[in-house]
């Protein structure tokens, strides 16, 4: 039985969670599409029904995504500088394109691959522990 829905089914591995995640499919069958708009959830999978109501993906991907954006940014834009000097110009028309790119493109897989590791691992919100006076 599966914790989070409560029906029957097989648990996928890790390698299976983060192909399902970077596809932007159904973490748990792996058929269903995972959103309804560019990072909006659907309310539930098509294929076997699985309700996103316990997804709670965060600021997670996009903290990842501006992480990754910017060294690839910053070290593009440091290497043009010292080798070639251009204009400020130049610069804002090499780099605003590529930041859009870099950030806005791999967005939707990064939250879609943190939403079945979340799946996969069962992560749900913390709870305290009622601890017994001694």
């Amino acid at each position: 039985m599966n914790e989070l829905t409560g029906t029957p089914h097989e648990q996928p591995t890790v390698w299976q969670s983060a192909l399902r995640g970077i596809a932007c499919r159904c973490p748990r069958c792996g058929r269903g599409k995972l959103f309804a708009g560019f990072l909006t959830l659907r309310p539930h999978c098509e294929n076997c029904g699985l309700d996103y109501a316990f997804i709670d993906s965060g600021d997670g991907p996009a903290v990842f995504i501006i992480m990754l954006a910017g060294a690839i940014v910053v070290a593009c834009a440091l290497i043009v500088e010292v080798k070639y000097q251009p204009p400020f110009w130049v610069h804002a028309a090499l780099w605003l394109p590529l930041i859009l790119v870099t950030t806005l493109l791999p967005l939707r897989s990064m939250k879609s691959l943190l939403i079945a590791l979340q799946f996969h691992h069962k992560a749900a919100e913390g709870r305290l522990i009622e601890r017994t006076p001694k």
